[in-house]
């Protein structure tokens, strides 16, 4: 199969946005008309003007007289490929965006394109200060929509993004869309994340690479999110949290809509609380996903992990039990330290618990065989 291709007039519209970066910061304000992903609506020229008549005729020559060779060139270098919309892989969901971008920069598995169709994507998203309620369920969430044969596709930021991808390559692939150039890992934190989507998943962005990232960048990169998945599902939110711009853009563009409940007195679910109270689908696990994207009882989620010995076993039950630390799953079972970090470890490799950032483990939904 041949690469993905674009033509030089989409990818000069990706240099295009890199050099106006700077200008579309200070224009995106949020208020109607202004904001990033309706200014991406314009033409080249009509953009230029509207945020940067001083020197749009500059910018506009300036990239005209780019190469067509230096544009491979710098794809390649990059370790990068591009396909735009003239291209027959070019995602389909994107054909329903008014404000699609012309071409997408990648890295990794250009194969992948040919399934990013909105029945078979799903996006899920949330805070990034999320609670280890949300963190659980956004890894369950990928893993066994993953699990199921569904493209997950998230953000890699920081909380329920980086969950996301990490259950979705606990059991297959994932892609994640950037609001910087493909070859840029952001957060830099994630750089182990990201390169492990780029070697066995995809990594997309409209942006050239070595672009930086600005704050207009992250909701213009949202709507791609949304126009590639058939269902956008919204983990955990705040009334003004940034997931919820996908969700709106989703909802406009006539995707399915789902949230995942949470606390009535958390904050961070107020979002995706509003969201439920105003008609998106219930998001109890991965099946509720499946049933609004396929039809109900079209397609079952895996939930049953790998076989466990008896020794296993008995530490998951302490664990059910409440014993949250290696220490209380010792004692409970009259086991060394090392035995009961051993265990745990392994539950947590096999997807059994989660293990917190001080040191808690909790159980996760999947089911051990026969139990």
């Amino acid at each position: 199969m041949s690469a993905p291709s674009a033509c030089p007039d989409c990818l000069r519209r990706s240099r295009l946005l890199a050099h106006l970066a700077p200008y579309i910061e200070k224009v995106a304000t949020g208020a109607p008309g202004s904001r990033s992903p309706e200014l991406l609506r314009l033409s080249n020229d009509d953009l230029a003007e509207a945020v940067a008549p001083k020197v749009a005729r500059q910018l506009l020559a300036q990239i005209a007289a780019v190469p067509e060779n230096r544009l491979s060139a710098d794809l390649l270098a990059a370790q990068c490929w591009a396909c735009c919309r003239h291209d027959r892989r070019f995602p389909v969901g994107l054909n329903d965006a008014a404000d699609a971008p012309w071409a997408l920069i990648g890295r990794g598995d250009s194969a992948l394109l040919e399934r990013l169709e909105p029945e078979a994507t799903v996006t899920i998203v949330g805070a990034r200060r999320a609670s280890a309620y949300g963190r659980e369920v956004a890894r369950e969430l990928g893993r066994e929509l993953s699990a199921a044969g569904l493209l997950v596709t998230s953000g890699l930021a920081f909380g329920i993004d980086a969950c996301v991808h990490r259950g979705a390559l606990d059991a297959g692939t994932t892609v994640a869309v950037l609001g910087c150039g493909a070859d840029i890992a952001y957060p830099a934190s994630h750089r182990s994340l990201w390169r492990r989507i780029s070697e066995i998943g995809l990594v997309l962005s409209e942006l050239p690479p070595g672009t930086g990232a600005w704050r207009w960048t992250f909701p213009a990169r949202n709507r791609i999110m949304a126009a590639l998945a058939g269902m956008t599902v919204v983990v955990e939110a705040a009334q003004r949290s940034g997931s919820l711009i996908t969700a709106d853009l989703a909802a406009d563009l006539g995707r399915d809509l789902g949230a995942v409940p949470g606390p009535v007195n958390s904050r961070s679910s107020a979002g995706t609380n509003d969201l439920l109270a105003g008609g998106a689908c219930l998001v109890r696990d991965a099946q509720d996903v499946l049933d609004a994207m396929l039809g109900p009882g079209v397609r079952k989620a895996e939930r049953v992990g790998a076989g466990l010995g008896p020794g296993l076993l008995g530490v998951l039950s302490a664990v059910e039990r409440g014993a949250q630390t290696c220490d209380a799953v010792a004692v409970a079972l009259t086991l060394t330290g090392a035995e009961a970090a051993s265990s745990l470890a392994t539950l947590e490799a096999l997807g059994y618990v989660s293990c917190s950032l001080v040191g808690t483990y909790a159980r996760t939904l999947l089911a051990a065989p026969g139990v």
